[in-house]
């Protein structure tokens, strides 16, 4: 598995590629755990700000959102390197979404000694200013997350360049990709909430109305909190 997180984290493109060429059931498990242990410990890190009940509660959704998010985006990520001309099969596609998704949570991972600074100089829960505390935490995270995004999916652009054989086929794949995975995962997020919890209401595991509101508007309500 070290071997695993040395080439995942290097973006080394032979080596992926051989994985990707006879995906093994060790290599999907490997890969899984990785995301299962990575995730959870970020997700531990997401809800302590509100309590140790709603940190617990979020350990076990991050993954859950992850997992989500490759399941949901597998079949539409497949059709664009088919149409796209990546040369990868939907097979090695979902492997390949599998593995971008084990570098984000080693990323998000290595994140949380961060996020817990982020969470000790905020404003606590307790005190009069704790809507801008969860304002600071909820766009932190957000950064967080799009950033690990970002560079597990940068990570896929030396096999995609060589399976392609063209720089604008690879960065088609890579941005559609992209695109896909931050939008279904901010809105299976939203979905699934509270991850942070909010001051005002109680810890719990899922709300009553997951359909209500979206994730983009609880963003930008969270930067006019601290900017406007």
């Amino acid at each position: 598995m070290i071997d695993q997180i040395k080439a995942l984290l290097r973006g080394d493109p032979e080596r992926i590629r051989f994985s990707l060429k006879e995906p093994t059931f060790s290599s999907l498990a490997q890969n899984s755990l990785i995301i299962l242990i990575g995730s959870s410990v970020y997700g531990f890190t997401v809800g302590l700000w509100r309590a140790p009940l709603q940190s617990v509660f979020t350990a076990i959704k991050f993954p859950l959102l992850i997992f989500l998010t490759c399941i949901g985006n597998g079949v539409l990520n497949g059709m664009l390197a088919q149409v796209l001309g990546s040369g990868l099969s939907f097979r090695q596609t979902a492997f390949a979404i599998l593995m971008s998704f084990a570098v984000a949570s080693l990323i998000l991972g290595g994140f949380s000694p961060i996020t817990l600074f982020i969470l000790y100089n905020a404003p606590p829960l307790a005190s009069k200013h704790a809507i801008i505390g969860h304002s600071v935490m909820l766009l932190a995270h957000v950064f967080v997350i799009a950033f690990a995004g970002v560079m597990a999916n940068r990570r896929l652009f030396g096999l995609l360049r060589k399976m392609s054989g063209r720089d604008a086929t690879a960065r088609a794949v890579l941005f559609s990709w992209l695109a896909g995975n931050l939008f279904l995962g901010a809105q299976l997020a939203w979905n699934l909430r509270p991850f942070i919890g909010s001051p005002r209401l109680a810890v719990e595991f899922l709300r009553d109305d997951p359909l209500r509101g979206n994730f983009y508007e609880a963003v930008w309500h969270a930067f006019r909190q601290l900017f406007v």
